[in-house]
């Protein structure tokens, strides 16, 4: 199926613009800087952004475009897939856990360093939480701080031109956010593409794509979301057909040329969180992979070492380490592992006498005295702390919290807000006695009480910090 793309004049004029020496207006924005950028947005989840984005990243790459990525909100499977798709690191953008001049550093770093920047939005494009305006951690905050164009997915499963209300809807929804083209999801016959592209092209929007119903380019799904990039053996493959399906039903060189310069507020910033240590043991294998890519980074930029060791392996922490961090990851699918993993555990018990050790979500979860998995077998895992986890009864526990640390901890003095997420299904069925880490708020300032512990130089959560809030 060939798309048809309204407004050609508009496109062609883009493409030329794009190819002289100075940046030139496009309909999609006017110029800020030389980086260019857009953002892959839809009306809600489910639509199929991140195929669609997938698509787009694998198939430049294909064309030797120097591509970044970057994920709307706190989603780091996503990112990771950007990353196996580009061959360069995927970073989060969040316009309510991230600071200002964080948010904007982080922007203006992953353009420097590439000719297109694909920014891939969450949920539906003005979905986030009630909050001061540019800081609800919307798509449409970032679409209107960085002054980019949004390319938007509609599905249009189930329906024909009503899809034009929609994008119209979305469209003048906020003046500061630019739908500036569509790309037709879910496309069941070309009929069907006709009259849904022929009633959006009325509105002066062009339709850059139109892509039809083809359940081999769903990605499989897990308790937690979607599959890991590092779990797909057939990966490579996978992104391949995603560039395929890109060169046959997308307009490439529409959306290269819509895209707009990045607008760059300038601003310093310190690190999103400050490095527990000079030397950071970093646990990383299977059953540890959910840590921020900007975190590690800030920490590198402090001046820190990271060295990663696998608790899977039986590794302890190395000895040449002043501190030491477990993150999130699928502990309980490993968890009759890591209770074996003699060697981890006596070296983790032994370093944690005089050095600190932090674990969040699945690294909370090993901290504690044991683990029951989904079948109500408990195992047990390190017991530094007091609690104790269990997926026999899954609970969702999702959203946006924000962190006031009670205690002096790797992560912060007593006192210090961090904002961040939790996204686990983990409950505790033992809270043990250790002193309590923080006060928790959900996104919104709405108590939730204490959460994690501490003993002695052992501290947890399964708060996901992603950064510092800015002092009131």
């Amino acid at each position: 199926m060939t798309p048809t793309i309204a407004a050609g004049s508009a496109a062609q004029s883009a493409r030329e613009n794009a190819q002289r020496a100075e940046p030139m207006p496009s309909r999609w924005g006017a110029p800020a800087m030389t980086a260019r950028g857009l953002i892959v947005a839809a009306a809600r989840s489910g639509s199929g952004k991140t195929t669609v984005t997938l698509a787009l990243l694998a198939a430049l790459t294909r064309r030797g475009i120097a591509v970044r990525s970057a994920k709307a909100g706190p989603d780091y499977i996503d990112a990771a897939f950007h990353a196996a798709a580009t061959g360069t690191k995927g970073i989060n953008l969040d316009s309510w856990a991230m600071p200002p001049p964080l948010l904007d550093s982080l922007a203006i770093g992953a353009a420097s360093d590439a000719e297109l920047l694909v920014i891939e939005g969450v949920m539906g494009l003005f979905d986030g939480i009630p909050g001061l305006p540019g800081r609800c951690g919307a798509t449409a905050d970032l679409a209107a701080r960085f002054r980019l164009p949004v390319l938007l997915v509609l599905d249009v499963s189930g329906q024909s031109q009503t899809a034009a209300a929609v994008v119209r809807g979305l469209a003048s929804h906020d003046a500061a956010v630019r739908v500036a083209g569509v790309v037709l999801n879910r496309v069941g016959s070309e009929r069907h593409r006709a009259l849904v592209a022929d009633a959006i092209s009325a509105l002066g929007i062009p339709v850059v794509g139109a892509v039809p119903r083809d359940e081999t380019l769903a990605l499989p799904e897990r308790h937690l979301g979607l599959v890991q990039a590092g779990e797909h053996a057939d990966l490579a493959a996978r992104l391949d057909r995603f560039a395929g399906m890109a060169e046959r039903h997308l307009d490439l060189d529409a959306v290269i040329a819509g895209a707009a310069p990045l607008a760059r507020p300038t601003a310093a910033h310190a690190p999103a969180l400050p490095p527990p240590g000079q030397r950071i043991a970093l646990a990383s294998d299977a059953a540890f992979t959910f840590v921020y890519p900007h975190v590690l980074d800030g920490w590198r930029r402090a001046g820190a070492d990271i060295v990663a060791f696998s608790p899977l392996a039986d590794e302890p922490p190395p000895e040449s380490c002043d501190s030491c961090w477990l993150p999130g990851g699928y502990p309980e699918l490993h968890a009759g592992a890591l209770a074996a993993a003699q060697r981890f555990r006596a070296g983790l018990a032994q370093f944690a006498m005089t050095r600190s050790v932090h674990g969040e979500c699945g690294g909370y979860m090993v901290l504690g005295e044991g683990l029951e998995d989904s079948d109500c077998c408990r195992h047990a895992m390190t017991g530094l702390l007091g609690h104790a986890t269990s997926f026999a009864e899954r609970k969702l526990h999702l959203g946006y919290r924000e962190a006031r640390l009670l205690l002096d901890t790797p992560i912060g003095a007593a006192g210090r807000i961090l904002r961040g997420h939790e996204f686990h299904y983990a409950a505790l069925i033992a809270t043990g006695s250790d002193e309590p880490l923080a006060d928790l708020a959900d996104g919104q300032g709405r108590p939730l009480g204490t959460s994690g512990g501490r003993r002695g130089r052992v501290t947890g959560a399964f708060f996901h910090a992603i950064a510092s809030a800015p002092p009131a």
